[in-house]
């Protein structure tokens, strides 16, 4: 009894089921300034709460079960998130899925993975990881980035940046494969190639002793509660950073990268605090598995979706977009294959980030 009334009393556990109730009491509603304010401050509390119940997990499972745990747990609710604002929504949805799933492969290929190579350079001057798995999971994002984002913008079946259903459906199979193909790889082939690299600077905390089953059993419901508390949230205060956004004149799209910043929170603390241990490959399992995850399993689930939505589904990028993608992946490239990175590699990244960032603002 004792042990389950510090359990309860635990701001780890807490906090996710009070943003949950959060979640249930707001939902629908356009919150005014006080509970938007609330609202940030659960949705804060339930991404720290969702990073911890994240590393307990991946501590338990070990790596790269745990960054593929944390990956596919946000990406399986934010496609959750954007099918219900789907069916709900207008004509104005219908890029809703290429924007937000671009936004969130231009964030972790380039926000979180340059940020843990310039924590991790700083703290170790180098930062070290396996080329062959990095490169392989690189390779998999520019497939699936180019297959599903990029072909719609020049196929001639249907106007505009739009799949066929044939096309559609073929786009959707093949990244269900290849994402099936890479976790296959990750986790039973070749798991060594996604194994953090030993090195002399390993953080002391490396090696503790793993949780038990039970307290790892907790901790996933608890992620799981937490992410349904951090995506839900992030979706109600939508509301007023789209007020926001409106009252200092930005494009309206750019909510969406607001929204996308906000979801990838989990993993992007989870990712860096990997990079303070010296566990560099832990932090790019993260950033690279979220990609692949984002737009492997939204495509699937959008080509199932639109057998009942109405209106187009538009997935072709613009030619900027493009541009920015195509350099993304020319960079990776050359910082993946050494197998080590500089801060210089790094900054490189978050310019490019920096530069959706602003061409999102200002197009």
């Amino acid at each position: 009894m004792r042990r389950a009334l510090a359990a309860l009393r635990s701001w780890t556990t807490s906090v996710p089921l009070a943003a949950a109730v959060l979640l249930a009491a707001v939902w629908g509603s356009h919150p005014g300034v006080f509970l938007a304010v609330v609202v940030a401050v659960a949705l804060a509390g339930a991404v720290l709460a969702a990073v911890h119940h994240a590393e307990v997990v991946a501590h338990r499972v070990g790596e790269p079960f745990g960054s593929l745990v944390l990956a596919v747990a946000v990406t399986v609710i934010e496609v959750g998130l954007i099918v219900t604002l789907m069916v709900s929504g207008g004509p104005e949805t219908a890029s809703l899925a290429r924007d937000t799933v671009f936004a969130a492969a231009m964030i972790t290929m380039n926000g979180i993975l340059g940020l843990c190579l310039i924590v991790g350079a700083v703290r170790a001057r180098l930062a070290v990881f396996n080329a062959e798995g990095t490169g392989a999971a690189l390779a998999t994002v520019a497939t699936l980035a180019t297959t599903c984002l990029v072909l719609p913008t020049f196929t001639t079946s249907r106007p505009g940046p739009e799949f066929s259903p044939a096309q559609l459906t073929f786009a959707a199979v093949v990244s269900l494969l290849l994402y099936g193909l890479f976790v296959v790889t990750q986790t039973v082939r070749h798991r060594d190639f996604f194994l953090p690299v030993e090195t002399d600077a390993a953080h002391p905390n490396a090696h503790a002793a793993p949780p038990s089953d039970r307290t790892a059993m907790v901790s996933v419901g608890l992620l799981l509660v937490a992410l349904v508390g951090v995506v839900g949230l992030a979706k109600v205060e939508s509301k007023s950073i789209e007020d926001g956004v409106a009252a200092i004149g930005l494009p309206h799209s750019f909510v969406g990268v607001v929204i996308a910043l906000l979801v990838l929170l989990p993993e992007t603390i989870a990712a860096v605090r990997a990079a303070l241990r010296n566990q560099i490959q832990v932090s790019l399992n993260l950033a690279l598995g979220s990609a692949m995850a984002s737009i492997g399993l939204t495509i699937p689930t959008i080509a199932v979706a639109s057998i009942w939505l109405e209106g187009p589904l538009l997935l072709g990028l613009g030619s900027t977009q493009m541009v920015l993608l195509a350099l993304t992946v020319v960079v990776g490239v050359l910082t993946v294959v050494p197998g080590r990175a500089t801060r210089l590699h790094g900054g490189v990244h978050l310019v490019l980030l920096a530069a959706f960032v602003f061409l999102a603002i200002n197009p």
